[in-house]
């Protein structure tokens, strides 16, 4: 086994959690090591394709539950923000009302720093548009969707914001842009390294082992930040020792209504740029379409009949429904256990009521209208903040924490990143006067 590695802290995972946490500290000279389980693509010929995403996300995005939801799962430097649609949104008011968790200041330092807006006008597309005008029509509070992205670069011609598969030319905010200003100030980064559980001395953890290019190796540390994801998290937590982690678990159930229009649809427009919150019903709906080739995936399975609507793919209109789902189901070594609890099926239910009303209102045949099967976009709650964490995401292992969607007590039924760097910078402060 090669000599081990020593670190004042190492942060297993580069997502918005890991990577706002390593960033703080590198700049507040700690000596930080980041290990990250994926590459980093950016720059490959193949970053944003379907190649790409095949190559990237876990069973190439066929990563299901034992009862057939999918689990949208990428592992790559940047995690889920090297492939998602640059949405941004404060934390749920019940994070701090609730569970005592305030994160205003970080929020609105994030908000600022990197340049949180809305879409120009323009920019939001003639069929997404259309809709949000008719869900307005009925009273609905459709807004246009906050984004992280650099809308200059799109205005400029230099770019196109409708990329899900991951953003070629770098105009949506990515936390691999955080690792490499963490690098710049200090930090190592590895890339490639599995982590495969805690290494501790009675209740303190001192570091982690973890698989580099296919050989074992010891990671010594004084703290230790998993930030390796809702369903990553649980996973080392079991392989050491923590057996509570990854009983129960949220994914902000996903399901899409599609229908054809005679008129060009969603599907030339940006992703998700009109949305419509709506807490108390426990859900939010958007304008979305799948990318084509995933299209068939999403819309096949328990309906074959539904495939008649792939060639139409470039006139289907669409709208995404995102519940508060139950936490449910279990994140088990080799296995994820979710579906839709009674109570969930009851906000589908009603959300796709409105949905389907919406998209007849716009000229959508109701012969056309078809769902797509569930999925979960945002695994998380599998190491919840007042049962495996505390208010400062310390579990019970003196200096180990964790900084990812695992901590979710609730879902939050809504874009997360800005709720994990927010939690990041707040870990990181916490660690940093400790």
């Amino acid at each position: 086994m090669p000599n081990p590695i020593q670190a004042d802290v190492v942060v297993v995972g580069s997502g918005p959690g890991g990577a706002s946490v390593a960033r703080a500290l590198a700049q507040a000279g700690r000596r930080v090591l980041i290990l990250e389980r994926g590459g980093d693509h950016r720059g490959r010929r193949y970053y944003g394709t379907y190649r790409g995403a095949l190559r990237y996300t876990e069973r190439g995005g066929l990563l299901y539950s034992d009862e057939g939801m999918q689990i949208v799962r990428p592992l790559m430097l940047g995690g889920a923000t090297s492939m998602y649609c640059g949405c941004a949104a404060p934390p749920p008011t019940w994070l701090k009302d609730r569970y005592l968790v305030d994160l205003d200041p970080e929020v609105a330092e994030t908000w600022s720093e990197l340049g949180v807006a809305e879409l120009a006008a323009e920019l939001r597309g003639v069929a997404s548009t259309t809709i949000a005008e008719a869900a307005q029509a009925r009273g609905y509070s459709w807004k246009p969707q906050p984004k992280l992205m650099a809308t200059q670069t799109i205005q400029q011609g230099s770019c196109s914001p409708n990329c899900m598969l991951g953003c070629r030319c770098g105009a949506k905010w990515n936390a691999a842009s955080y690792i490499d200003q963490a690098v710049a100030c200090g930090a190592a980064l590895i890339t490639h390294a599995h982590v495969t559980r805690i290494l501790r001395d009675r209740q303190r953890a001192i570091g982690v082992t973890a698989r580099i290019h296919g050989k074992e190796q010891t990671i010594y540390a004084n703290t230790v930040v998993l930030a390796a994801g809702g369903v990553g998290t649980p996973r080392i937590l079991q392989a050491s020792g923590i057996t509570a982690a990854g009983v129960g678990l949220t994914v902000d159930t996903t399901m899409l209504v599609y229908g054809v229009t005679p008129q060009s649809g969603v599907a030339a427009d940006p992703p998700m740029t009109w949305a419509w919150h709506n807490p108390e019903a426990g859900y939010m709906l958007s304008t979305l379409i799948d990318p084509w080739l995933m299209y068939p995936i999403a819309i096949a399975p328990g309906n074959l009949a539904n495939l008649r609507t792939w060639p139409d793919w470039r006139r289907v209109m669409g709208i995404m429904i995102k519940i508060k789902d139950e936490v449910s189901g279990a994140i088990t070594p080799d296995h994820i256990s979710k579906t839709a609890t009674p109570a969930d099926c009851e906000r589908l239910a009603h959300a796709e009521n409105i949905a389907r009303q919406l998209l007849t209102d716009v000229g959508v045949k109701s012969s056309s209208l078809i769902t797509s099967s569930l999925r979960g976009t945002h695994p998380g709650s599998t190491a919840r903040i007042g049962t495996l964490v505390d208010t400062n995401l310390q579990t019970e292992l003196i200096g180990l924490y964790i900084c990812d969607a695992s901590v979710f007590p609730e879902a939050l039924a809504r874009p997360t990143v800005i709720t994990i760097i927010a939690l990041g910078k707040r870990l990181a402060r916490h660690l940093a006067s400790a």
